[in-house]
C-alpha cells in the first residue's frame, strides 16, 4: 500500500492549479491539503497544514518561489518541495537544487512525469525493510554519479589501475637510486611482473626513466628512476 502524502500547491494560475490537483488525485493516496496563488499565503499554508510535499511556482504575484525556498530552508523547514514552473534557465534550476529543491519539473509536463515526482517522494521516506549499511563509493564511481566528465585516467590502459599507479610513482619517487621491479614490487606489495608493467608505464608516458645495468652475469638488469612531470599524468 502506498504511503499517503499531502500536498501543498503555490501557483498563481488558478487553471493550472486545478489540473494539478486533477492530475495528483488521481492517485487515491494523494490528497492536495491546500492551494496558494502568492509567497505569503504559501507560507502561511506550510507554517498551519504542514504538508509532506510542498509543489512551488518561481514566479508568484509577491515575489520568486526561489526566494520563499530559501527562506523556508534557513527557517529549517526541510519539507520535500518540488518546483513547477516555466522558469527553464539554467540559473533557476542551479539556485532552486542549491536550496534543497528535489526535483525541478518545467512547464508543461506529462502527468506521468507529476507521478513520477511523487513517486520519488515516496522512495525518499520509505523506511528500507531492513537496516543495512550505507553503500560505500570509489572515486570512480562518485564521479560517475555526480556526471563528472571522463578524466584521463579513465583512458589508461586495461589492466593499470589509476591508484596502484601512483602508488607505485611515489614508491620510486621517494628513493634517490635506480630501483628494480622486484623492490618496487615489495615496497608496493605487488609482484615483480605487475610492478614491473606499471613501471613500463610509466615510462612511456614520461614519468619515469629506464636505466640498464650492465656488468652482471646474465641478462643486463632494468632499472627505474622517477621523472618530475608538470601537472597530472596525460
Amino acid at each position: 500500500m502506498s504511503a499517503r502524502v499531502r500536498v501543498l500547491l503555490v501557483e498563481d494560475d488558478l487553471r493550472v492549479a486545478r489540473v494539478n490537483r486533477d492530475l495528483l488525485e488521481r492517485d487515491p493516496d494523494v490528497h492536495v491539503v491546500g492551494s496558494a496563488a502568492t509567497c505569503a499565503q504559501g507560507d502561511a499554508l506550510a507554517q498551519a497544514l504542514s504538508p509532506d510535499l510542498i509543489l512551488l511556482d518561481v514566479q508568484l504575484p509577491d515575489g520568486s518561489g526561489l526566494g520563499l525556498l530559501r527562506h523556508w530552508r534557513t527557517q529549517g523547514r526541510t519539507t520535500d518541495v518540488a518546483m513547477i514552473t516555466a522558469a527553464d534557465d539554467e540559473s533557476s534550476v542551479r539556485t532552486a537544487l542549491a536550496h534543497g529543491a528535489f526535483d525541478y519539473l518545467i512547464k508543461p509536463f506529462t502527468g506521468a512525469r507529476l507521478a513520477e515526482l511523487v513517486a520519488r517522494h515516496r522512495a525518499r521516506h520509505t523506511p528500507s525493510a531492513a537496516p543495512a549499511a550505507a553503500p560505500r563509493l570509489d572515486q570512480a564511481s562518485l564521479d560517475r554519479l555526480l556526471g563528472v566528465t571522463a578524466s584521463a585516467a579513465e583512458s589508461l590502459p586495461r589492466g593499470i589501475d589509476p591508484h596502484t599507479l601512483e602508488r607505485v610513482y611515489v614508491a620510486l619517487a621517494v628513493t634517490e637510486r635506480p630501483n628494480s621491479a622486484e623492490e618496487i614490487g615489495d615496497r608496493v606489495g605487488l609482484s615483480r611482473v605487475t610492478a614491473w608493467r606499471y613501471l613500463e608505464h610509466l615510462v612511456r608516458v614520461g614519468r619515469a626513466q629506464l636505466d640498464h645495468q650492465y656488468g652482471l652475469a646474465g641478462r643486463p638488469a632494468k632499472l627505474y628512476r622517477a621523472l618530475a612531470v608538470q601537472g597530472p599524468e596525460g
